[in-house]
């Protein structure tokens, strides 16, 4: 069940294992997506990251996940090696999703240091979006996770959070209006009150730009850390640290980009990494 060369991506990710067995992984988290509801979790993060398999490298998406329900001990952190026995999701027609089986979730390391996250991070990181958007359309579904370093990156656009739509509020509130078993209230997922997008331009040279969309965990944990700010302070902060600290002239900034299950051309930064240079 191969998914890419220890060195890098392939040009195309292989097919799904055929059987439906659980197996287990040992991954590198790199990406934990804002949490969208869910009708039947509440609220499901999408994490993405590298299987650590030698006998099967690359590109992995771990979903559906609650995280708000793991255990203190299983709250995993970007960066972290975790094991868990995963299955392929046959309701996702991307070749890298799996099912996880959370009870079964192992945290066995932490890579701090940037030193130690380049080594396992940089073979796959590439420098053209507009090869990875090109295989899509030419060939769905091909892979949906990639890490991009941009040529130049332009700015950062932000516009208020419109809320969610009527079926996504639904969602939360017949799963609010559950008690689980230990009859304990849920709480609603709240939306940010800000959504975000990325322009930048990648090597290609007839590249025209990209925008994508920000899909990042801690792009929404930022602003709920500063609950407390007004409209304008919050996206001056918000700007400060994903456009003027993120990619500064000293990082080395690549987005972790990921698509959609039903829009596959569809792209949205769900991670950003951005070591020193």
């Amino acid at each position: 069940m191969s998914q890419g060369s220890l060195f890098g991506p392939e040009a195309a990710p292989v097919m799904k294992a055929a059987d439906d067995a659980w197996r287990r992984m040992k991954v590198l988290v790199t990406v934990k997506a804002a949490p969208n509801p869910s009708a039947a979790y509440g609220e499901t993060v999408c994490v993405a990251g590298l299987s650590m398999d030698l006998d099967a490298p690359g590109w992995v998406r771990l979903y559906p996940i609650n995280f708000r329900d793991l255990e203190s001990a299983q709250r995993f952190r970007k960066y972290d090696i975790v094991s868990i026995k995963v299955k392929p999701a046959r309701n996702d027609p991307r070749v890298e999703s799996w099912k996880p089986d959370m009870t079964s979730l192992e945290v066995r390391d932490y890579l701090k240091p940037w030193k130690r996250r380049r080594p396992l991070v940089e073979p796959y990181v590439e420098e053209s979006m507009c090869e990875v958007l090109n295989g899509v359309r030419a060939h769905p579904p091909a892979r949906s996770l990639a890490a991009v370093r941009p040529a130049s990156v332009q700015g950062i656009d932000l516009e208020p959070h419109p809320g969610w739509t009527a079926d996504e509020q639904d969602k939360i509130n017949r799963y609010v209006g559950q008690i689980d078993m230990f009859g304990t209230d849920r709480t609603a997922l709240e939306a940010p009150r800000f959504r975000g997008w990325y322009r930048y331009k990648c090597t290609t040279t007839t590249c025209g730009g990209h925008r994508q969309g920000i899909l990042d965990w801690e792009f929404v944990a930022l602003q709920r850390r500063l609950v407390r700010l007004g409209d304008d302070a919050l996206k001056v902060e918000l700007r400060k640290r994903y456009f003027g600290e993120m990619c500064a002239a000293g990082k080395d900034v690549a987005f972790f980009v990921g698509n959609q299950a039903k829009r596959q051309h569809v792209f949205g930064v769900v991670g950003v990494y951005w070591p020193p240079r």
